[in-house]
């Protein structure tokens, strides 16, 4: 980047299960900034006749598919996390070796895209694994959505009608191929406080927007000195 040329300022977004991060992404969209999902990235690439699709069903096996030929979730997700009852061993690290290169390829090209249509703009990438996926050195600033441990599995089983056993038991097995809070917490830029009321989520998430709207119209963005060496330490 050339001194005074204006820079699209790319925000990670991210947070443990049942977190909230998508509710803090809706906020940041009603106040203006611009969000893809990497969920949703993911889901477009394992459309059949997607590259993605072709290796993952390759490697997973037809048994993950729907009779439409359309990939199964929650079958694939048995197949990666495994049943979540002690029993089959986790292959996450064998999916997300799979698809994750091409998701951070098109945040990558998505973010790059924003960048053209507007220079100042703030670009949000939703995303579970920035850091374990090691996406985290694309991005000029990491948020981190936090809650308390007790409300990923209440949020879980609200969501999708899951006993309370059984929405325990998904949350432990998702949290297992993710970093804790307190060391994403460590890494991050800045840390929503989702364990509290919708007001104040949706008050820290003004607070922060307008910071990084500060960010994002400046001559030019430095990366912070907590980035910066974690970055070093990579």
């Amino acid at each position: 980047m050339f001194p005074g040329e204006a820079h699209v300022l790319k925000v990670g977004l991210t947070g443990g299960m049942a977190s909230g991060k998508s509710v803090v992404g809706e906020m940041f969209v009603a106040l203006g900034a611009s969000l893809t999902q990497a969920d949703q990235i993911a889901h477009e690439l394992m459309q059949p006749g997607q590259d993605v699709y072709k290796a993952v069903v390759e490697h997973f096996g037809m048994e993950i598919l729907n009779p439409d030929g359309s990939v199964n979730r929650p079958k694939l997700a048995e197949a990666a996390f495994g049943q979540g009852n002690g029993k089959g061993k986790s292959r996450v690290e064998e999916l997300n070796r799979i698809v994750h290169p091409a998701v951070i390829q098109r945040q990558e090209d998505w973010m790059e895209e924003m960048g053209q249509q507007d220079p100042r703009a703030v670009a949000i990438v939703e995303a579970a694994l920035i850091f374990e996926a090691g996406a985290d050195k694309g991005f000029d600033r990491l948020v981190v959505v936090t809650c308390r441990d007790e409300q990923r599995a209440e949020r879980l089983a609200a969501r999708l009608k899951l006993d309370p056993a059984t929405a325990q038991r998904e949350v432990r097995r998702r949290m297992a191929a993710q970093w804790p809070d307190a060391r994403k917490v460590k890494a991050a830029d800045y840390v929503i406080d989702n364990s509290g009321s919708l007001d104040n989520t949706e008050r820290q998430v003004r607070e922060l927007y307008q910071k990084l709207k500060e960010e994002a119209t400046a001559k030019e963005i430095r990366k912070s000195p907590v980035r910066m060496r974690r970055s070093s330490r990579r």
